[in-house]
């Protein structure tokens, strides 16, 4: 008997490091030893892996079992282990063949079942780029599994079929199920699920104007108003404006909802751009991400590529709202715990929703407000400058009269302005590509400043206004993108005086009016 080895995947945050199994069966009395920084869940595995041999006719060793998970620096966490350092032990007693560079990935039920794991699809993806393409997993995750483009899946159900195919000996074993062959049919189409439609929305032409740009450049919102305005209904329709996710952001997103555990196993890429709306009462673990351990992703990261709306945003904690600056700039989430350091993308369309004062009433005139001065000071004042100062469109959304509910249903639907849309991120695309951008919300200010310079004095309304100090440098860098989402949505080459002063307009103060 020597030493038996195997491949496993150790996830930290969205990225995978492939982990060696070293098994050893020693010549002491009965016991079984992990090493190499296993968690609580990974400790349990001994009890699992002897119940599930036993159970499956290849019972182990009744020897000292050590197994060391190499790199013994990086933390091991979950049951995805179970199978890899149960081929391990099982190789290093003689049991069955050289292992070679498969990836196991799996838990183990007591009755010898391969259970699925979360997170599957993202191993997959580190083991394929580690070099290690060949991966066994639980019959459930296979399909998610093969979405990895160069990953040769094989899924099984029991553990006893699957040594029996490593060449162990089957007068033994439990062989009550059989292999599953993944046969994942090429350019699958997704069907598109139903979404709210823009032509629900009674009147506020504004803010479906706004809305419009929003997508077209992927800027970021807050919509004011009293209760009952649509600001909510607005937000919900922002995601059928968004064009479909192109392969490599369809995979980050699956990557990302596969860890998070969204849905029980992926069976296709996700293709629709996500929506997130978390209740006010989150808290930061819940937003930006967290947890006992290593940090999970929260509803920011399970929004990449997508939108995340915040309801009643004064409601909000502050420093969650603050904390979502990081990621509105850098398009990442870094996670910083005892256990680990996590990153996560977080790339994602911010809408904010809010009510002008604690009772809603004080917009227009304001005469039934109740609140005092200060009372409306400090509510929205909840939501802090320099977070405002990175949201492109501020609009106020008045209330709908009675003459906007005579022409319901005779809006532009969701399609026509979608459609719209796709041709000014085409238009987009065409110009941003050789700097490895997509969309004008991404272009930094040098560009803007650089290669997309405007003539002197197409600036000159934004120029004066950052003189007096009533515009900082990085709303006047948000103004220019604007500009020129207007002028993608115009179908002109380069943003004029009008698209200018119309940028400007949209990022008004919404929470002064």
């Amino acid at each position: 008997m020597g030493v038996g080895r195997s491949y496993c995947v150790a996830l930290v945050g969205l990225n995978g490091y492939i982990v060696e199994v070293e098994a050893d069966i020693g010549q002491t009395l009965p016991n079984f030893v992990i090493l190499g920084l296993p968690d609580a869940a990974l400790n349990e595995a001994k009890e699992r892996i002897r119940s599930a041999a036993q159970n499956s006719g290849i019972p182990l060793s009744r020897r000292k079992i050590t197994a060391n998970l190499i790199p013994a620096s990086l933390p091991k966490r979950g049951s995805g282990f179970d199978l890899a350092i149960t081929m391990a032990v099982l190789r290093a007693a003689g049991d069955i063949r050289e292992i070679g560079g498969t990836v196991f990935i799996a838990e183990l039920g007591l009755d010898g079942r391969l259970r699925p794991v979360r997170g599957i699809l993202p191993a997959v993806m580190a083991a394929v780029q580690a070099g290690y393409p060949d991966v066994v997993v639980a019959d459930a995750n296979a399909v998610e599994a093969s979405l990895v483009p160069g990953a040769n899946v094989r899924g099984y159900k029991t553990l006893a079929r699957l040594a029996f195919d490593f060449g162990a000996d089957p007068k033994d074993l439990v062989l009550d199920y059989n292999p599953v062959d993944v046969d994942v049919p090429e350019n699958e189409v997704e069907l598109t699920p139903l979404v709210p439609d823009l032509c629900d929305v009674s009147g506020q032409s504004e803010a479906r104007r706004a809305l419009e740009v929003a997508a077209a450049g992927g800027h970021h919102m807050l919509l004011t108003g009293p209760p009952g305005a649509g600001k909510t209904m607005l937000a919900e329709r922002l995601p059928g404006l968004l064009p479909d996710l192109a392969d490599t952001a369809a995979m980050e997103v699956t990557a990302i909802h596969s860890l998070a555990a969204v849905q029980p196993s992926a069976v296709r890429l996700i293709r629709r751009p996500p929506f997130e709306n978390p209740h006010h009462s989150a808290t930061s673990a819940a937003i930006i991400g967290g947890g006992s351990g290593l940090p999970r992703p929260g509803a920011a990261s399970r929004a990449h590529r997508g939108v995340l709306f915040l309801d009643e945003a004064p409601e909000y904690e502050r420093r969650v709202l603050d904390a979502l600056r990081q990621p509105l700039e850098s398009g990442e989430l870094v996670i910083h715990r005892s256990a680990g350091t996590a990153a996560y993308p977080a790339r994602f369309q911010l809408v904010l929703a809010a009510n002008p004062c604690p009772c809603g009433k004080a917009s227009g005139k304001g005469m039934d407000c109740t609140c005092t001065a200060m009372m409306r000071r400090r509510y929205f004042g909840r939501i802090s400058g320099p977070l405002l100062d990175r949201v492109d469109i501020q609009l106020q959304v008045e209330r709908v009269s009675l003459a906007d509910f005579g022409h319901a249903g005779r809006e532009e639907d969701t399609r026509t302005v979608a459609a719209r849309v796709t041709a000014a991120r085409e238009r987009q695309l065409e110009r941003l590509l050789d700097m490895g951008l997509e969309t004008n919300s991404q272009v930094p200010g040098r560009t803007l400043r650089g290669e997309l310079r405007l003539a002197p004095g197409t600036t000159r309304i934004l120029d004066t206004a950052l003189e007096r100090g009533t515009l900082t440098a990085r709303g006047y860098d948000r103004v220019l993108r604007l500009a020129w989402t207007l002028a993608d949505l115009g179908h002109s080459d380069t943003p004029d005086i009008d698209h200018i002063g119309q940028a400007l307009g949209l990022r008004q103060a919404a929470a002064a009016t």
